[in-house]
């Protein structure tokens, strides 16, 4: 209880020096750090003060930063945890106010603007109890831009409000059902799925949030933390796959499972090692995260429920039920959101309380995704006559092959899930007879020899084409040099693959590498 009434009396002092600054209720004010409590607290003030908070990735370059900043018509930055500090400065206004969080060790030093512990030692905390009316703007969270310049999405205060009392009415979630509140926040809290399953999940339960420090200690804090919830990634899940399988190979794994003594030990341990032996409740989402790989987990008693959603929605439309769950779906509709699916191309639309008020300053792509109270997803889809909802693809991602057929990558691509040689993939080809993998190999990939990967990676292609259409065949997979990063550009603050980055990227070397007729190529 000291401890949250210390975070309350922070957030109220925060709120005095704002006003101190003279910024006014409904004032934009930025944010940006990688996760830590100050994070939460300096939000908590900006809800209490009456501001909308715009926060950022940790990991935009300067340029990018400057780019969100000067679509946010913010009066005031909060900058925290961060790697490259000095080089995001240079790009942005010198004019601009910032307060600097206190100095976490192993981070940039932010030497800019005020600090935090001199706002503490100035200013009394604020009186009284603010409560915002649901109509207020609560945040602008930007999309990280997949397919062009990212988005800044409205969302007042009814949307998480709303979002929320659905889930206390319905429990299709469980986050209420837990027996302990115990998160662990390490996804970008930007990202509108950490900032509902994670914080206010914690702060309308009473719950604690634990922090990675950074990614070398990321594994002993999900340990030492043994968190009742956890939500990841597809490639994360795919990272736990790998750490485990680096210590055990695939095929002694099973055996020793299967042993009524050892296996059960065993099951234990894992689950212990990864920091979720107390974790009831399992998420996947931002991408659909293939069956072979949730089936995997399930020999250590792990169920991993999709959940699907978008920051245009709050991060609410559909989840995977606990006990009934459908292969290659992202599991049913929360009550109360509708869904539809429209149109030659099948795409996913949803009607809800929580949708966004619209992309800030830009009524024109506003008009384009919200139309008559239905948000147009861009997602491809179907729904089951049970109610689930498969997603088929992107509508933006569907090329024309040279034969002029349309080919949908997504699918293709969740082929390679089981292949352990493989970190990320990308089917490409458009214009070329027929599509390409283009593919990063994995940590044990780069550790194993050259033609034991090419085995695999052959049985695989073999695997994936054999479920296709003749158009849709790969003609080869083409191991590419170097990794993909944020930092090159090709993967989104949120570890999305830009398609169009890459195409420019290989656009040239394509065509070569369809007319070799080789099965499995190395980029040279």
């Amino acid at each position: 209880m000291k401890l949250l009434a210390e975070a309350g009396r922070q957030a109220r002092t925060l709120v005095t020096a704002l006003s101190h600054m003279g910024l006014k209720a409904g004032d934009h004010v930025g944010l940006i750090s990688k996760n830590c409590y100050h994070w939460i607290i300096a939000d908590l003030a900006l809800m209490m003060g009456g501001y909308v908070s715009v926060p950022y990735y940790p990991n935009l370059t300067g340029r990018q930063l400057r780019e969100v900043i000067d679509a946010s018509d913010i009066k005031a930055l909060f900058v925290g945890k961060l790697d490259t500090w000095p080089d995001q400065r240079k790009e942005l206004s010198p004019d601009l106010p910032i307060i600097s969080f206190p100095h976490y060790p192993g981070n940039s030093l932010v030497e800019d603007g005020v600090a935090w512990e001199d706002m503490m030692a100035a200013h009394e905390p604020m009186t009284g109890f603010p409560e915002p009316k649901p109509e207020q703007t609560w945040t602008i969270l930007f999309t990280s831009g997949t397919t062009g310049e990212p988005k800044g999405v409205v969302l007042d205060f009814n949307a998480p409000a709303a979002l929320m009392d659905n889930e206390k009415q319905y429990g299709q979630v469980g986050i209420f059902n837990l027996s302990e509140h115990r998160f662990f926040s390490y996804l970008p809290l930007n990202h509108i799925a950490e900032r509902i399953i994670i914080e206010a999940a914690a702060m309308l339960t009473g719950g604690t949030i634990s922090f990675a420090e950074n990614l070398d200690t990321f594994a002993r804090n999900l340990s030492d933390t043994q968190p009742t919830l956890f939500m990841a990634v597809p490639r994360i899940w795919s990272k736990f796959q790998l750490a485990i399988l680096d210590r055990i190979p695939s095929k002694r794994l099973s055996r020793l499972l299967k042993f009524p003594i050892v296996g059960p030990l065993l099951r234990n341990k894992i689950r212990k090692g990864l920091g979720l032996h107390r974790a009831d409740l399992l998420f996947t989402g931002a991408a659909p995260t293939p069956d072979p790989l949730k089936d995997w987990f399930r020999q250590f008693g792990f169920v991993l429920r999709e959940v699907y959603g978008m920051t245009e929605n709050c991060g609410g439309c559909t989840v995977m039920p606990g006990e009934a769950v459908l292969a290659g779906s992202v599991g049913k509709p929360l009550a109360g959101v509708d869904l539809r699916i429209d149109g030659p191309e099948g795409e996913v639309l949803i009607r809800c309380p929580w949708l966004m008020k619209g992309y800030y300053n830009d009524p024109e792509k506003t008009a384009q995704v919200l139309r008559n109270g239905w948000l147009h997803t861009g997602d491809q889809g179907e729904l089951t006559a049970d109610g689930y909802l498969r997603i088929t693809g992107r509508v933006s991602d569907a090329f024309k092959s040279a034969k002029g057929k349309f080919i949908v990558p997504a699918p293709i691509e969740w082929g390679f899930a089981e292949n352990e040689y493989i970190e990320q993939v990308c089917v490409v080809g458009l214009a070329l007879p027929q599509p390409i993998a283009l593919a990063v190999l994995s940590e044990r990939g780069r550790k194993t020899i050259k033609d034991e990967v090419e085995h695999s990676l052959q049985r695989t292609l073999a695997e994936i084409n054999a479920g296709l259409a003749a158009f849709e065949q790969l003609a080869g997979i083409v191991i590419v040099q170097g990794g993909w990063t944020v930092e090159n550009g090709i993967l989104t603050p949120t570890m999305k693959i830009r398609r169009g980055t890459l195409n420019e990227k290989y656009r040239e070397k394509l065509p070569l590498w369809s007319e070799t007729g080789q099965r499995i190529i190395w980029e040279e």
